[in-house]
């Protein structure tokens, strides 16, 4: 066992135990820890979670799952005062929201699991997840205790990555990896696949992701793409997409903060929409503190354009209906970046949370168009 990774104590037959602790979120390990299993009812559990007592699971798997699910729904049974309140603001709505998520992500992570060394889990009618666990967790190593919540997004993940995502700008599929986003949005995909190509000899793809923007690239003709990313995983999902699709001889692919080295004459991005605090590994797709990648790639672009080269940034304007970023302060930064705008492609978003009037966000989803921005030098 890895003395420095963090370890979960409790007492267990009025003795101490400990283990060690994973939270692919890199939340740390409750401090307060009961034995659990299937006598407990849903509302003492759910008592207990609520005051950040975490249990350990050792009874039935499935009854398990029966328990976290009582558990979201007394969550989600929101008292009739609060139901009832109106958000001064869209942008109060949205920090309400993500307080509300946080809170419930919190409360869901408290049911625990044990796990053996090669990801057997030691309790009634547990399904083999050795596979799936491997894929996210890497090769097996020492006996640890992860939530079940957890858990069980690997294992949603496992069905994404093996069963993909038709992409029908690619007449293909795109198959993404656990805390990578999946390409679910395709309204953004379509404008990279209609936009005029200022060139097809040479691309940047900045933060490449599952490498669905680099794919459309390289099937419209493009002889060459540098693709980057920090996130190693991110890096891996890219590399199969485009091997499976056929398309990995035109794509390099380079672990990087933004930018590689050089000049091109097209440079796409598409950053994360909201400025605000990730949760999760897969919100960082979404989630950008103080659009930090968003700022970063206005401000360096210009150093990394040829003469008669395009920007392209994909961008949602969701942030402006969240009161989370206004209009001004994006065309301020595209000026002091030294660009200017030569042209735009809007489309309306088609997912479904885009038509669902009982979302806490909705009027802002309303009105949200996702733009594809053509960028030159001054």
């Amino acid at each position: 066992m890895n003395s420095a990774a963090p370890q979960l104590h409790w007492i267990e037959n009025d003795a101490p135990r400990s283990c060690r602790w994973h939270a692919e979120n890199g939340a740390p390990p409750p401090k307060r820890v009961q034995i659990a299993d299937d006598r407990l009812s849903a509302e003492t559990a759910y008592k207990l979670a609520c005051e950040g007592t975490a249990l350990l699971w050792r009874g039935d798997f499935h009854n398990a799952k029966q328990l976290l699910q009582a558990l979201a729904r007394r969550i989600d049974k929101k008292p009739a005062s609060k139901k009832n309140k109106t958000p001064a603001s869209a942008s109060e709505a949205f920090h309400l929201h993500r307080q509300a998520q946080s809170q419930r992500a919190r409360v869901l992570a408290m049911v625990l699991l044990p796990f053996e060394a090669d990801y057997r889990i030691p309790l009634r009618r547990a399904p083999d997840v050795q596979q799936a666990c491997t894929e996210v967790y890497g090769a097996p190593g020492t006996p640890f205790v992860a939530s079940l919540r957890e858990l069980l997004g690997i294992i949603g993940a496992h069905e994404w990555r093996k069963n993909g995502v038709e992409v029908a700008a690619l007449g293909g599929k795109i198959h993404p990896y656990y805390g990578v986003f999946s390409p679910v949005r395709g309204e953004y995909i379509d404008l990279v696949a209609k936009a005029p190509l200022p060139s097809t000899e040479l691309a940047f793809d900045i933060g490449v992701g599952s490498g669905v923007l680099s794919a459309v690239l390289a099937r419209r003709g493009l002889r060459k793409i540098i693709a980057t990313d920090q996130d190693p995983r991110a890096l891996a999902c890219a590399a199969e997409n485009l091997s499976r699709l056929g398309v990995a001889a035109q794509v390099e692919l380079l672990k990087t903060d933004l930018f590689p080295p050089g000049q091109a004459p097209l440079i796409v991005c598409n950053p994360p929409w909201l400025p605000a605090r990730p949760n999760s590994p897969i919100e960082h797709a979404v989630y950008d503190p103080d659009s930090r990648m968003l700022r970063g790639f206005l401000s360096g672009v210009a150093a990394h354009l040829t003469a008669q080269g395009e920007a392209w940034l994909i961008l949602s304007d969701f942030a402006e209906h969240l009161g989370l970023r206004s209009a001004e302060e994006l065309w301020s930064w595209i000026d002091a970046g030294g660009l200017t705008v030569v042209g735009k492609m809007d489309i309306k978003p088609r997912h479904a949370k885009s038509t669902d009037a009982s979302d806490p966000l909705h009027a802002a989803r309303v009105k949200e168009v996702t733009s594809l921005w053509r960028l030159k030098l001054k």
